[in-house]
């Protein structure tokens, strides 16, 4: 049941659906980041605590029980799991926007749309892979991946328009109707697949795998704000490491495991899984800088941010869609590693802007770099995907989803701390001042707002401040795009050395060429 030749001749509409989902998930992984102002102000927020976790608690959900889902949907059904996390979507979206009014409803409303969300994105992937035959599979997922990229700067795009025109409810209530779309083509069009055999359910690693990535995101989330050596983080990152040991040392002796460790034997499944996770984890550094960049340095509404991102996918799509005849023509290592290079060339002139430079130049280095995402996350995962048989497409998928869930989220965790770190210790405090240097080195948004209060009431000091603030702010970035830049080189070095130089699908292909 898990291949559908009959199907193959809607594997195109099934594909159309498929991005349409996905671009759901990611329009509520960032949407919402751009009403919390005026959701704070609404709900009366206590703290900046509840502010974080009504945005945290969609990805810690969504990352912690990734795996699990996807083994669900292999088990029970891809489509049903697709259905289920749309209709879960849909309803806990529905009902924040209408019935929400502290923030522990809000935070409970964005735990169960990350849960909804762990089951729609691996069955999306998952679905490409069984309905369509080895020789497409290259393209259709770079479309999917093209789709994935392009989802957090639509959702940008999207929550500034919403928030320009209307109250931040609307952020959740726009999810409904394209859900509800989702739900009724889906319904049509997508057929069900799910393993051919079945097996015992293994509860045990599902337990541990849930208990090892909600440790491991929770540390990385919590990091920034409660310092890297504070005893709660620690505490989750020893959670975290000790399931993650009992959970291989589980999957390892049981008979019928959640996800195999031989799976990670595939040099093409292991490399992939880092090509994925280290080019999310440069993506989200960069755009979480430069979110901050465009907003309080350059002083445009979150709307006019959002509309300056678009080089980026109008990079990132084509190269994705069509990076399977680069593959096939130069091989895998060689695309991803060039991305990878390109990802490296922006970043090392990212690191040289200033409040001066004009922004024609920074749409060209955005675009630079979507072409070098485009160019490294597709054929990334169809080297996962390929590796393993198609019986385990939501296992596989779900990884591929985790390699980017732990990237991205490391990616602004340990960027916005080293940005941070970076900018108070270049931050001149203004004469007068002293008495709020704790305030002031904060964070550079705080800074901000305490410069723009000191304005209103005509304080002098407040102009300074602001001014010294961005100057501050520009060398972290600086140097945070050049560590960002580091890592991407390194990442390009990887990717050409431990990469297979040839696509499994592209040698299929010859293969029965040449027996015809």
């Amino acid at each position: 049941m898990a291949t559908l030749h009959s199907h193959h001749e809607k594997r195109w509409i099934i594909l159309g659906i498929m991005s349409l989902s996905l671009i759901i998930v990611m329009l509520n992984n960032v949407t919402l980041n751009v009403a919390l102002p005026n959701l704070a102000l609404d709900l009366k927020l206590k703290s900046n605590s509840e502010m974080q976790w009504i945005v945290d608690a969609y990805a810690l959900i969504f990352g912690g029980t990734l795996l699990v889902m996807g083994y669900l949907g292999d088990r029970f059904g891809r489509r049903s799991a697709l259905q289920l996390g749309l209709v879960i979507l849909a309803s806990s979206a529905g009902w924040a926007a209408f019935f929400a009014e502290t923030a522990s409803q809000v935070i409970a409303a964005r735990a169960l749309m990350g849960l909804g969300a762990a089951l729609v994105m691996p069955a999306t992937l998952s679905i490409v892979i069984v309905v369509f035959p080895k020789e497409e599979r290259g393209k259709a997922i770079g479309i999917w991946a093209a789709m994935a990229g392009i989802g957090a700067p639509i959702g940008l795009l999207v929550g500034g328009y919403v928030m320009e025109h209307y109250d931040w409810q609307t952020v959740f209530l726009i999810n409904v109707p394209i859900i509800l779309l989702a739900l009724i083509i889906g319904a049509i069009y997508v057929p069900e697949s799910k393993e051919a055999k079945t097996t015992p359910l293994d509860w045990i690693g599902s337990i541990l795998s849930i208990l090892t990535l909600s440790a491991i995101l929770y540390g990385i989330i919590e990091g920034p704000n409660l310092g890297w050596n504070s005893n709660e983080v620690i505490a989750a990152f020893v959670i975290g490491i000790i399931s993650l040991i009992t959970f291989i040392k589980w999957e390892k002796k049981t008979e019928y495991p959640i996800l195999p460790m031989s799976f990670f034997s595939n040099r093409g499944y292991t490399v992939g899984l880092v090509a994925i996770g280290l080019a999310f984890f440069v993506m989200f550094s960069f755009m979480f800088m430069q979110m901050l960049h465009f907003q309080l340095v350059r002083g445009y509404s979150p709307l006019e941010a959002a509309i300056r991102f678009f080089p980026l996918p109008f990079g990132l799509m084509p190269a994705a869609a069509n990076s399977d005849k680069l593959v096939a023509k130069f091989g895998v290592n060689r695309v991803v590693g060039t991305g990878l290079l390109l990802v490296t060339l922006a970043l090392a002139i990212f690191s040289q802007v200033s409040m001066e430079t004009p922004y024609i130049i920074l749409a060209m280095m955005f675009w630079f770099l979507g072409l070098g995402m485009g160019l490294t996350m597709a054929p990334s995962t169809t080297v996962v995907m390929d590796a393993i048989p198609e019986d385990k497409a939501g296992v596989g998928s779900a990884t591929n989803d985790a390699s980017r869930e732990v990237g991205g989220a490391l990616g602004i965790a340990i960027g916005g701390s080293a940005l941070n770190e970076l900018y108070q210790r270049t931050i001149v405090i203004p004469d007068g001042l002293e008495g709020y240097t704790d305030m002031i080195n904060r964070s550079f948004p705080e800074a901000i707002r305490f410069g723009r209060e000191l304005k209103m009431k005509g304080d002098p000091a407040g102009d300074i401040l602001i001014e010294n603030a961005r100057l501050a702010f520009i060398e972290g970035m600086q140097a945070s795009s050049l560590i960002a830049g580091i890592i991407a080189l390194t990442a390009s070095i990887f990717a050409y050395r431990m990469m297979p130089k040839k696509v499994i699908v592209a040698e299929v292909k010859q293969l029965k060429e040449e027996e015809e």
